[in-house]
């Protein structure tokens, strides 16, 4: 059995101690895990999925459906060799969990023979699959005693091998040339957990102290960095009640790190959209004179920065608005920096939420990126003259990243770009990528560019 497969089997293991005297069946983690396959493809991501799930299960399901998800391409295409016509959804997403995890057997997290009894156990226990018992049973036997030429037969299609649609899979082609398969390949392994220390509270060492105390190795990255040696459960990590750290992925951490540079003492700074907050907290933890404004149009996101900020020890105001919209909320001074953290397709967090590439449908890049161009527009206004804007996104696709950015520049002559890291490309600390040599860390895909406002230009107005 593989690292990674080792991984999902460990975790649900491990996810269930705590929780409940006896473990809980497979059947019932298979089920659970089958619903959450259900409603991403009714359209919702995993979050309201696994959210429904009995909090018992629920972290095994999670590891479970998430390994299904990275494995859904092939699964499906196995159940179309085995069913050309689908089942009932509820049975249909059963069916395809089971293949997905049982379809490579030696990278399976349980022995497939297993999976499948447990599968037609999960069948008949649930009343949307019973009647779909025979029919599931009778598809995974077959797919037990064909599987070298099932498999074999679904080798030629792009979406099997890489476990991606096909058009985010051109997509990669047409925007990484280079580097479009270490994309897809990391995409496909489950991402390290990272923490950001707290620097208010306690040094990187004695922090690494205090979780090898507790069982918990780490590898340094960055400034303030601490790579996991495997994920664990926040509450079960020294030192999160008390602020010690943030759970933040090490191209993440660039945005704060690229945004406090030359600050002045009492710098007005916005970070634009700014839930959940760990960029605003991390830019208080950077600049601790500053007068940090943290917007989210969305009232209860910002809850989650109070909480976030409550727990570090940390301050800053937090608004519920529409960036785009600073009529409504701005005071008219101008801001020394601005971070523009956009909403984007996150096609460089998949590691972490692998429902993201099953959700996303190709027309949502122009639709996102018209959303970032307004913010952009409408944002750069309120900076002040020689001030800094950041601008970044979660995103590998060039429409949201360098595009976006040649485009502003191109209409906006008080504007110019300022050295930066660019694209990241989502790494698996197997291959290297282009974070720069004291950062040679596991991190998720970002694109960020560093936009420089003239000092010449004229002094911030909405009407600019």
């Amino acid at each position: 059995m593989t690292d990674d497969r080792m991984a999902v089997r460990s975790f649900v293991i491990e996810a269930q101690r705590g929780h409940l005297s006896s473990p809980i069946p497979l059947w019932r983690q298979l089920h659970a895990a089958a619903s959450v396959l259900a409603g991403i493809r009714r359209g919702e991501s995993a979050t309201p999925a696994l959210a429904r799930v009995p909090a018992e299960v629920r972290p095994g399901a999670q590891a479970l459906a998430f390994h299904v998800l990275r494995q859904l391409g092939r699964a499906e295409a196995l159940r179309r060799q085995l069913a050309t016509r689908a089942p009932p959804p509820a049975a249909d997403a059963l069916l395809c969990t089971a293949l997905a995890l049982a379809w490579q057997e030696e990278d399976a997290p349980y022995p497939p023979f297993t999976l499948v009894d447990q599968a037609v156990e999960a069948a008949k226990r649930f009343a949307e699959t019973r009647n779909q018992q025979a029919f599931i049973n009778a598809c995974l036997r077959r797919f037990l005693r064909e599987r070298d030429a099932l498999v074999a037969a679904t080798e030629s299609d792009p979406v099997v091998r890489w476990n991606h649609p096909g058009w985010w899979i051109a997509r990669l082609q047409q925007d990484h040339p280079d580097r479009w398969q270490e994309i897809l390949e990391a995409n496909n392994r489950p991402a390290p957990m990272t923490l950001r220390v707290n620097l208010h509270r306690i040094s990187r060492d004695p922090l690494r102290d205090l979780l090898r105390a507790g069982h918990i190795e780490t590898e340094p990255v960055g400034q303030q960095g601490l790579i996991l040696d495997r994920p664990h459960h926040v509450e079960a990590i020294p030192g999160f009640a008390e602020g010690l750290w943030s759970v933040q992925d090490a191209g993440a951490q660039l945005a704060a790190e690229l945004m406090v540079p030359g600050l002045p003492e009492h710098a007005r700074v916005l970070d634009a959209c700014a839930a959940p907050g760990g960029k605003t907290a991390h830019i208080c933890e950077l600049a601790p004179t500053a007068q940090v404004l943290a917007l989210d149009v969305d009232p209860v996101r910002c809850e989650r920065i109070h909480q976030n900020l409550q727990r570090l020890g940390l301050q800053a105001q937090v608004s519920a608005a529409d960036a785009g919209a600073p009529a409504a909320w701005w005071d008219g001074q101008p801001f020394d920096a601005i971070l523009l953290d956009a909403p984007c397709t996150a096609s460089g967090i998949v590691r972490r939420h692998p429902d993201v590439r099953w959700l996303r449908r190709e027309s949502d890049i122009a639709q996102l990126a018209a959303q970032q161009k307004r913010l952009l527009t409408a944002l750069w206004p309120l900076l002040k003259p020689g001030g800094r804007l950041v601008y970044c996104t979660c995103s590998v696709f060039r429409a949201e990243g360098d595009s976006q950015i040649a485009a502003f520049l191109a209409h906006n002559n008080t504007a110019s770009l300022r050295p930066g890291p660019g694209h990241l490309l989502p790494r698996d600390g197997r291959s290297e990528g282009p974070l720069p040599d004291n950062r040679p860390s596991d991190h998720d895909g970002f694109f960020y560019a560093v936009l420089q406002k003239s000092a010449l230009a004229a002094p911030a107005r909405l009407d600019d």
